[in-house]
């Protein structure tokens, strides 16, 4: 990498959209963001926001019919506005990848040997190493003389102790199909803890915090000292708090009861528990706004669905508690943690004896800042902080390929 070459591309393909965002590393400021999304559809969408010049957001709607058109559209984006991806000041492409496995632990440099064990690890992240894999391929056939670095969502949990990564499962078994907790969304709990460390003016070392990842999936994390110690996803993201659209804990035998009585086969059963359950499958939508809406008017069943999650988020907030022994802070983060005051509040009601506490005026603030929510006599910190994962992809990509 040129001294002159300090941009980082972050992509992060999902199974139908890509997010992106360019940034000027040495200046320390996005030149670009943007969003594809629907691809596959007729009505796919490309929202660009050219930030280096100050010019209006651009959305253009039309099919798009894969990732590789989706990011040769970015590609034509950019360089539009004189940030093109044969840009010689762009140094490297940093890659969203959803599962490690327990070989990385680190950002890495993409090779076809690392492209080789990430297609791999494929079964256990079925929808999404796919598309972060299309994402890798594609951009490697634009740019193929750039670093493509890839930086991995179970990489920060790799500190957890194996007490807290082991399942009670035959040893045997578990080792030879690698089956663990993982944990995922580790670019958000990594840069959130170290976050909320500088808004308590303290070092990421000397704090303890637990990590409220809420968006349409969600996940906690006991963070000690900077090091995970434990997260609610485990082999895969479906494990842990309810989120939009996936279960989250359950009886394990509720599998093995649908397939005898229902008649379900597997793959049957894993569209129910990913796509038809959590929010949506409780009350049928699983945008919290809209259920905020409904309970404003009446609606039990809109009600019980928010009751439920709020329960479950109450639990491990007590668990990794305990985990931790002394919590400095409980932070939300992530599109309804950030956004839903309703939600932060009724995650901290009735734990004052933990010394947890929501101040209203402070908790109806809007903000794109960290703050802090919590009165100023609260034991513990309640914090609301905005995430920003391409960030974090970013600072890790430029500081491997720097080195």
């Amino acid at each position: 990498m040129t001294a002159t070459a300090t941009r980082v591309l972050v992509l992060n393909s999902g199974s139908s959209s890509v997010k992106y965002q360019l940034l000027d590393m040495a200046e320390g400021r996005r030149l670009a963001v943007g969003l594809v999304e629907r691809i596959g559809e007729e009505n796919s969408r490309l929202v660009h926001t050219p930030l280096a010049t100050g010019g209006e957001k651009r959305e253009t709607e039309g099919a798009i019919a894969d990732h590789e058109t989706a990011l040769k559209a970015v590609a034509a984006e950019l360089s539009a506005d004189g940030l093109g991806l044969d840009s010689p000041q762009l140094g490297a492409i940093g890659h969203r990848v959803v599962h490690g496995g327990l070989r990385f632990t680190e950002p890495t440099v993409i090779d076809d040997a690392v492209l080789k064990e990430i297609e791999r690890l494929v079964p256990v992240a079925p929808l999404h190493n796919p598309a972060n894999i299309t994402g890798i391929r594609t951009a490697q056939a634009l740019r193929p003389d750039l670093p493509q670095v890839a930086v991995f969502d179970t990489a920060f949990h790799s500190t957890m102790p194996e007490y807290a990564a082991r399942y009670a499962i035959d040893v045997e078994t578990a080792d030879a199909h690698r089956v663990r907790r993982y944990g995922f969304h580790g670019t958000s709990h990594a840069y959130v803890s170290r976050r909320t460390a500088a808004l308590l003016g303290k070092d990421p070392s000397e704090v303890n915090v637990i990590v409220l990842h809420l968006g349409n999936g969600a996940s906690a994390s006991a963070v000690a000292g900077g090091r995970c110690m434990d997260t609610s996803m485990g082999l895969t993201p479906l494990e842990g708090l309810v989120m939009g659209t996936r279960s989250g804990d359950i009886d394990p035998a509720v599998t093995f009861h649908l397939k005898r009585v229902a008649g379900m086969s597997a793959d049957e059963i894993d569209v129910l528990l990913n796509t038809k359950s959590g929010l949506l499958g409780l009350c049928g939508d699983n945008d919290m706004r809209e259920i905020r809406r409904r309970i404003d008017e009446g609606d039990e069943r809109a009600a019980l669905a928010f009751d439920i999650y709020i329960h479950r988020l109450k639990k491990y907030i007590g668990a990794y508690y305990a985990v931790l022994g002394r919590v400095d802070a409980v932070v939300f983060t992530a599109g309804v943690g950030e956004n839903a005051a309703p939600v932060r509040e009724a995650a901290v009601a009735g734990l004052e004896e933990l010394g947890l506490a929501v101040d209203a005026g402070l908790n109806a603030v809007r903000s794109d800042e960290p703050r802090l929510i919590s009165p100023e006599y609260a034991r513990v910190a309640v914090a609301v902080v905005p995430t920003d994962e391409e960030l974090e992809i970013a600072q890790q990509t430029y500081a491997l390929v720097s080195a």
